[in-house]
């Protein structure tokens, strides 16, 4: 139990840091030999630890990912940011449409792939007009991370919450579709008031060496309309077979996934390069070290004393309040993760899958290191010289989470 403890602690550690103090590993490294340990050290078989494995996330998010890479090698992401930035409109309705836009694609495919694609165009794109960056890109950001939480197409999160409470693509959506629609308004509201006056590029915040143009991000991928029709075709085939079907999602996700990958046109090899392995080796690395650590009792103690302390994990305003505060402490996926194996089995499915996935979704603004899209809207920042720091983040993210979340709790109650 001390060994499996350890581990987990470190584990877990890592995805809150972002790496393990002192050694260069990362979370998918550190949940990779964590798991690997336990392994060969006995403290969890074999069999134990490929049965801990939820085989219809991992296939759920595998399809999915591949779909929502195809639009990327279709140049799609890049032509809709292209578009979205020459628009002749004034900051304020660029904001909104930005943001309207960014919550509608986060729902019907997978957030951080938009985010990956579209925040370094976005960003030269206003650098270029001489906008201030920043509200846009918190905009997009927050977007993502909210309109995400609408679908379980949106996020990791989604999929683990939906399959562990068997919940249908249209009962999730009807759950948590609508606070995550209100969302996006208060977005926009709370970063206009943010940005008030400051949405021309001051000078501190040019790039370094005063050129724009140098700031400019890789050549953008040529946009085909024969390969986005074929992407678009075959993601609404998965959505109406998640809707009108009652084959497992991870089935109808791989299909669509293969019809896919089978391209005269698109190498395989381009496809795959741009799904996430290490969100997937991440994923295996802690449902082993969750696993292991279930079978020390320990949880069902933690378990007992939240009870006792007025917290259950099947009660949808207790589950949105731990898991607000837990993502911000581990990141989304983790935080999803660690609650997972205790929430079957609940009388409220709707209400709790909710309460999670709103949970994780809408506090993940708060900080910058909240969710990925966060981190790779900063990292974008710092690539171009642009101060996105803690309090900069912070002073539009917190305020927007805590509006959110009390959206979230109304709403869950009236669920509930």
């Amino acid at each position: 139990m001390d060994l499996t403890l350890t581990i987990f602690v470190l584990v877990y550690v890592a995805m809150g840091v972002g790496h393990l103090p002192g050694f260069r590993l990362d979370r998918t490294g550190a949940a990779t030999v964590g798991a690997m340990v336990l392994i060969a050290s006995g403290e969890i078989s074999p069999a134990a630890a490929w049965a801990a494995v939820d085989y219809r996330v991992i296939g759920l998010l595998f399809g999915l990912m591949t779909v929502s890479a195809a639009f990327m090698v279709a140049g799609f992401y890049d032509w809709i940011a292209n578009k979205i930035g020459h628009l002749v409109v004034g900051p304020k309705g660029l904001l909104a449409i930005l943001i309207a836009v960014s919550g509608v694609m986060a729902a019907l495919l997978n957030k951080d792939v938009v985010a990956v694609a579209m925040a370094p165009i976005l960003c030269s794109i206003c650098l270029g007009r001489q906008l201030n960056p920043l509200p846009f890109l918190l905009g997009f950001c927050f977007a993502a991370n909210f309109g995400s939480t609408a679908t379980l197409l949106g996020s990791p999160q989604n999929m683990i919450v939906a399959e562990t409470l068997n919940l249908s693509f249209v009962d999730f959506m009807v759950a948590a579709a609508p606070p995550a629609a209100l969302s996006l308004p208060l977005i926009w509201v709370v970063i206009a008031m943010c940005y008030r006056g400051r949405w021309s590029l001051p000078d501190a915040a040019r790039p370094a060496g005063g050129s724009v143009a140098a700031s400019a991000p890789d050549a953008p991928v040529k946009f085909s309309r024969g390969e986005t029709i074929k992407a678009g075709v075959v993601a609404l085939a998965v959505v109406a077979a998640f809707i009108f079907t009652d084959v497992p999602h991870m089935l109808i996700a791989l299909m669509g996934a293969s019809v896919l990958l089978v391209s005269r046109r698109i190498a395989s090899s381009n496809l795959l390069h741009h799904v996430n392995g290490d969100l997937l080796l991440l994923l295996f690395g802690l449902f082993v070290v969750n696993a292991a650590f279930t079978a020390t009792g320990l949880p069902e103690q933690m378990l007992a004393r939240l009870r006792d302390g007025g917290l259950d994990l099947h009660d949808p305003p207790s589950m949105l309040l731990i898991v607000a505060v837990l993502s911000n402490i581990v990141g989304n996926n983790p935080a999803v993760m660690l609650v997972a194996p205790f929430i079957s089995g609940s009388h409220e499915p709707e209400a709790l899958g909710a309460a999670i996935v709103l949970g994780t979704g809408f506090s993940s603004s708060a900080v910058v290191f909240g969710s990925l899209v966060g981190i790779i809207v900063a990292e974008e920042c710092r690539k171009r010289g642009i101060a996105l720091g803690f309090i900069e983040f912070a002073r539009a993210g917190v305020p927007t989470s805590i509006i959110c979340l009390l959206i979230a709790a109304v709403w869950i109650h009236h669920l509930g």
